[in-house]
């Protein structure tokens, strides 16, 4: 090729890296395919090319198409070949994408990005100990380098690892003090642990970096209600739902919070407000229900259990939840109807038992209670046996020397 045609050639090339930089990346191809049309063989347009494809346009079928040019023309194009692996792992083909590494591992194994990159396919397989293996060969050869700690510690938390994960999100904020969504991370994996307080001082910190992190402020309020600190639950779901109005999860665990601190209208209306965007929200309309209970609305809650029966016919709760709602319209027959549906679904579900027995004594049904009661005894015995001894459903049974056997363990 004439030197005055290659000249053109680079010249255009240099034009697609300019445009690329500025973001204008349709135009950056026009360029890249004026100097290939001029170098068929520009193994760096190619690759050019192929990154501007995969990494800003999103189509990574063509990139491909672009680095296995550039990988004709030059096989120990090694960039070319961890560029494809990742090309091949946005498409969900991590096998493919793992031999694309190697390749590149072949041609320079000290690189510690094809091993990262190596690693994030192993962990997309489910195959975490060969993907940290991998992780820790990218650290040898750098070990500041933060997206292996970072994946490292997804993967540790995988295997619920959770006390190492935590160690390896200290190194990349040791590294990187202002990455908001590791400290996030870090609040969710010491919630895992149960070390709430913690991870709200985690959540604390992403906050202060990024105060419009709506699931910082979400998972907060969780930690928080593990601690029974609702009003400040109530406060955090409601920072979260200041940025994301339609959060349907945050105006339904507002209200449990709410109900929980007693203030059963407002439940409800936080109830509404999940309902009014994820009408098929059955654990909400349970929920709306236990509210309406507390309430002795007993036949609006009926409605609600009946709501999130559609949805869910095997909602074992629910069913259990409409027969106690039932029993204080003193609709029995009913009642148990609705605890057999729940022990048929959940056999072991002893709640439903022990409610089941309560009815069946205020029916007068006396073999039926201590029987119905056996069984939730049998399933936790401390709970029932404690329940039972002063509950007074059981008046008209309390004497019988079964019923005293039963509270007694013999």
């Amino acid at each position: 090729m004439h030197k005055y045609q290659q000249d053109i050639a680079q010249a255009w090339f240099e034009q697609g890296i300019a445009l690329a930089n500025v973001g204008r990346y349709e135009e950056a191809m026009a360029s890249y395919d004026k100097a290939l049309e001029i170098k068929p063989d520009y193994h760096e347009a190619w690759y050019h090319r192929g990154f501007v494809l995969a990494y800003f346009l999103g189509r990574d079928e063509e990139a491909m198409a672009s680095y296995d040019k550039a990988l004709e023309i030059k096989p120990d194009y090694h960039e070319a070949w961890n560029n494809r692996g990742i090309a091949l792992d946005y498409l969900g083909r991590y096998e493919d994408a793992i031999e694309s590494y190697d390749k590149a591992l072949e041609i320079k194994p000290n690189l510690p990005e094809p091993w990262n990159n190596r690693g994030n396919a192993l962990k997309n397989l489910g195959r975490y100990e060969e993907a940290i293996a991998d992780y820790d060969k990218a650290l040898e050869i750098k070990p500041d380098y933060d997206e292996a700690w970072n994946k490292r510690g997804d993967s540790l938390s995988d295997l619920g690892r959770y006390e190492e994960a935590i160690a390896d999100y200290d190194k990349v904020l040791g590294i990187k003090p202002d990455f908001p969504e590791i400290w996030y991370i870090r609040g969710l994996i010491l919630g895992n642990l149960g070390r709430y307080e913690e991870g709200i001082t985690s959540y604390d910190k992403a906050l202060e970096i990024k105060p419009g992190y709506h699931e910082a402020w979400y998972w907060r309020g969780d930690a928080l209600a593990n601690l029974g600190r609702y009003e400040e639950v109530i406060a955090s779901y409601d920072k979260a739902l200041e940025i994301k109005p339609d959060y349907h999860e945050a105006w339904f665990y507002r209200g449990f919070a709410l109900n929980n601190l007693g203030r059963y209208h407002e439940a409800i209306a936080s109830y509404n407000k999940a309902l009014e965007i994820k009408p098929d929200y059955y654990e909400a309309w349970c929920n709306r229900g236990f509210a309406l209970y507390n309430l002795e609305c007993y036949e609006e809650e009926i409605a609600c259990y009946d709501k999130a029966l559609e949805i869910k016919p095997d909602f074992h709760q629910a069913w259990n939840k409409r027969g106690n709602a039932l029993g204080k319209l003193e609709r029995y027959e009913e009642a148990i109807a609705c605890f057999d549906q729940a022990i048929e679904i959940e056999a072991d579900f002893h709640e439903a038992w022990y409610n089941k027995a309560c009815y069946s004594a205020l029916q007068g049904n006396i073999d039926l209670a201590l029987e119905n009661l056996q069984h939730a005894i049998q399933l936790n015995p401390d709970e029932y046996r404690q329940l039972a001894e002063t509950d007074s459903d059981f008046d008209n049974i309390r004497k019988d020397s079964r019923f005293q056997m039963l509270i007694q363990g013999r």
